[in-house]
């Protein structure tokens, strides 16, 4: 048979791979992993829209040579399939091109190294004319017109990617100040989240500098580990193909635990029960979040827990990490590892939300609700045995006790449960401070003293417990302390 040599249409592959899915985010995202990989420190990412339009990204790396360079500007420039270096974050050869021109039409890379400044461009209308795959090389008067190139010739070594003709940012929009501001301030949290443990630093790791227009970024952090009443659970790790991958599993404060401020950091815009899941970290870069991978379904009880998976770049053929490093399937044997995870993590996310925390160091506490589960489902009563109704009740005639349990029924049968999963789902904190106040306290075992008909020793061995049973259990110190003070 014959063999023909039949390249692709230049035009019409790299019009059709602007449509791969990129957003502004993740295409810059893509363009800091390669920045990454040059050992880059810091990282300015600066955009204009006058006296001209464009989003420049400078970092102080490595740099390139010429000749690196114009294989670096190539379609494929790596092999997919080759051994990577430990910490490289790439993989098809393709982020910087195919990201780049997603988002603009003229794509032009100027690197400092050795003290050679050496740049190339893709200019997509140029290529639109020619019909083929023209690559421009630019002299060194022309690089020094580029933005931000005077910076990089300050510097010993690095790299800045330049995007101009940015039509696909634009499309549709009447004020490009407000519509590149607008993304730009979107992938400023997008990165913040996906190169958090790079910008906060590690152990053996200096932290990494991301600036946006001279702002530096902070660390978004998912799992609060600054918070302290986030909850660690011990890490575990295995063996695929005999390369490690670590889990370590944390479940959130109780809503009642945070600020708004904490809620929308942890929760992002989509809030916390979407944001449940695995955190799936290569080399420590952040690829997808938020997901149980279908191993479990995301239900309120589980919406406080979130799970750390770190993975090396040489198991990237069995997670099949896509182009754009944003989504991954975990192989089988990693599934069979996670899925032993999933239950203890619920099962942390579940005490946390319905018991908020709470720590009574003297016996257990005793319920103003009790939970009845049923056939039917689940329901809440009020518990007849709480001391201070039973005390009430015992001064009740049985015409007044008939009346003051169908007063209760009444009270069981109105309960907002539907309301409170509302809230609950939203994100919404539901009388997040339910402690009263010393004040509160201090009305309430006045009103029981002074109303106390009972014998002395049921007073006694009632008072004794007073800060095991709710409302006072919230806050048992100011109860003892209290009941230290009222009863002489």
């Amino acid at each position: 048979m014959q063999e023909i040599d039949h390249p692709p249409d230049a035009p019409s592959l790299l019009e059709s791979m602007r449509s791969i899915g990129y957003s502004v985010e993740s295409a810059l995202a893509d363009i800091v992993d390669n920045s990454l990989a040059a050992k880059a420190k810091t990282i300015s990412i600066e955009f204009r829209t006058d006296p001209s339009i464009y989003i420049a990204i400078l970092d102080d790396g490595e740099g390139m040579t010429q000749r690196e360079l114009e294989q670096a500007m190539r379609h494929g420039s790596t092999n997919p399939n080759a051994l990577r270096e430990q910490h490289d974050l790439g993989r098809y050869g393709l982020g910087l091109k195919t990201a780049s021109l997603s988002q603009c039409r003229h794509l032009t890379v100027a690197s400092l190294k050795e003290g050679k400044l050496v740049g190339y461009r893709w200019d997509l209308d140029l290529i639109v004319k020619r019909h083929a795959w023209t690559l421009l090389k630019l002299n060194r008067t022309e690089l020094k017109q580029l933005p931000q190139v005077e910076t990089l010739l300050r510097q010993d070594s690095g790299t800045v990617v330049i995007w101009q003709e940015l039509d696909r940012m634009l499309a549709g929009e009447s004020s490009p100040a407000h519509a590149i501001g607008r993304q730009m301030s979107i992938a400023g949290d997008h990165l913040s989240l996906v190169f958090h443990r790079y910008i906060a630093g590690e152990p053996g790791h200096q932290p990494l500098k991301i600036k946006f227009n001279q702002r530096a970024l902070t660390a978004f952090d998912p799992f609060l580990l600054d918070h302290r009443a986030t909850q660690r659970l011990v890490e575990e790790s295995f063996q695929i193909e005999k390369k490690k991958v670590s889990v370590k599993a944390f479940v959130l404060p109780h809503l009642s635990k945070l600020s708004e401020a904490d809620i929308a950091k942890a929760g992002g815009g989509e809030g916390l029960r979407h944001q449940q899941g695995f955190y799936v970290y290569r080399n420590r870069r952040l690829i997808i979040w938020g997901t149980w991978f279908r191993l479990a379904k995301k239900d309120e009880l589980s919406k406080l827990a979130r799970v750390r998976v770190d993975i090396p770049n040489s198991l990237d053929h069995l997670w099949t990490i896509d182009i754009k490093k944003s989504a991954a399937v975990p192989p089988e044997a990693v599934r069979v590892n996670l899925k032993r995870t999933i239950e203890k993590i619920r099962q942390a996310s579940g005490r946390t939300l319905v018991f908020k925390g709470r720590q009574v160091k003297a016996g257990p506490t005793i319920p103003g609700w009790q939970e009845i589960s049923g056939r039917e489902g689940t329901r809440f009563d009020i518990n007849r045995d709480h001391p201070l109704l039973a005390e009430f009740s015992s001064d009740l005639n049985n015409d007044q006790k008939k009346r003051f349990e169908s007063t209760l029924r009444v009270i069981e049968q109105s309960f907002p449960s539907h309301a409170l999963y509302a809230h609950m789902a939203s994100d919404g904190r539901v009388n997040a401070d339910s402690r009263g106040t010393e004040k509160d306290f201090r009305e309430m075992i006045t009103q029981l003293l002074e109303s106390w008909s009972g014998s002395a020793k049921i007073k006694k061995t009632l008072f004794d417990n007073l800060h095991t049973i709710e409302p006072f259990s919230t806050s048992p110190a100011i109860t003892i302390k209290l009941v230290q003070e009222l009863i002489k």
